[in-house]
């Protein structure tokens, strides 16, 4: 279930930065319309908030939150190490992070 949290949290980070004009333009080249901008942060808001579920059902609530924190720590540092030296891989890794989580959690029901 951790992967599936972290794919959630990567998720939703690149999200809010797709909402902000100058990590738009360099990811995906443009501006968001103000539409975009609005789901790209609602939608980035919930991702993040959908990842704690994952880290308490597998840790539990007192300590799930607190790995919950690291995850988020580490799913930024990803974010800003890949969106810097591999701007499309981090583009992928959107995609494939949360797909490979959900595997990961049916596999191992």
């Amino acid at each position: 279930m951790a992967p599936l949290a972290f794919g959630l949290a990567y998720a939703g980070f690149l999200a809010l930065a797709l909402a902000m004009d100058r990590h738009h333009r360099d990811l995906l080249g443009g501006v968001p319309s103000r539409m975009g901008r609005l789901l790209f942060r609602g939608g980035g808001w919930m991702l993040l908030g959908l990842s704690i579920a994952p880290c308490c059902a597998l840790w539990g609530p007192s300590f799930g939150a607190i790995a919950w924190c690291g995850l988020l720590t580490l799913a930024a540092f990803t974010l800003v190490s890949l969106t810097t030296y591999a701007p499309r891989a981090a583009l992928l890794a959107a995609a494939l992070l949360p797909a490979l989580g959900l595997a990961t959690w049916f596999r191992l029901s």
